[in-house]
């Protein structure tokens, strides 16, 4: 995966020159958003981050983005049998620091124990332990007695194990068009195109870097039967039918988190 990093030119900054330390990839993921109110979402965040919530046409907004992992493992390591396939789903929203767009968790969900501890510790990121299973051309997770997806659809079925609960997901959903790179100024590339995350353990904000190749979208339709993740995080989404979208396979570098130290001149 190390030839990612001769591609950069699509990112609003460039990768780190140090060596990242994990690989991984994205599966299956659905991008589902919905616009919400600044000061609704910004009370649901640390307060270090509110100050960098990032606004598309005067709003906020809140992702649920259901997806499975394959390949999870550390830089020059083999993937661990068990460890290296997994679900997860997260809740998110967008800010800037410093010039650079990342995205802030409010949680994310998988089903290994291990997974969960180790990105608490190692990331600060809000992790939870989930029972989840994942239909599509290969089955993931926990059997279920669900039925298996058609061959062009994703079944997607999760359930938080500890509090706060609940925060179950349960929906099918397939893509609906070709795939397209987001054009810059358009909502996707707004939401999609994001290269770090945002933590703020203690208060002390941290970044952790991520490389890929620009986002393979497509449009997306989906039935979304039961979606309490975002309540679980303290917000309310709006009734409105949510943006879609779709990606079918996205190969990803980590970085180990930095501390921020800088400020934008806004928030001076």
């Amino acid at each position: 995966m190390s030839d990612l990093l001769a591609h950069f030119a699509h990112r609003p900054f460039p990768p780190p020159q140090r060596p990242y330390v994990g690989v991984m990839t994205w599966h299956d993921l659905l991008f589902a958003h919905w616009a919400a109110d600044p000061e609704d979402v910004k009370r649901a965040m640390p307060p270090a981050l509110r100050p960098y919530l990032d606004l598309y046409d005067g709003r906020a907004w809140v992702g649920v983005v259901p997806f499975w992992m394959s390949n999870v493992r550390a830089r020059c390591l083999p993937p661990l049998p068990g460890l290296s396939t997994m679900p997860e789903i997260n809740v998110r929203t967008y800010l800037t620091i410093d010039g650079q767009p990342g995205v802030f968790f409010f949680s994310l969900d998988t089903t290994h124990l291990v997974a969960v501890i180790g990105a608490r510790a190692m990331y600060s990121l809000p992790y939870f332990h989930a029972r989840m299973a994942v239909w599509s051309d290969r089955h993931v997770g926990v059997r279920m007695p669900n039925p298996p997806a058609p061959s062009n659809e994703v079944r997607y079925v999760s359930e938080r194990l500890e509090p706060p609960l609940p925060a179950q997901f349960r929906a099918h959903y397939r893509p609906t068009g070709p795939v397209y790179n987001a054009p810059p100024g358009s909502i996707e590339h707004f939401l999609a195109e994001r290269y770090c995350l945002y933590t703020a353990p203690g208060g002390e904000i941290q970044r952790t870097h991520i490389h890929h190749l620009p986002w393979p979208l497509q449009p997306a339709a989906a039935e979304i039967e039961v979606n309490t993740m975002a309540p679980s995080d303290g917000l309310v989404l709006p009734h409105d039918t949510p943006l879609l979208h779709f990606a079918k396979r996205l190969d990803v570098l980590v970085w180990w988190p930095e501390k921020v130290t800088a400020r934008p001149a806004a928030a001076a």
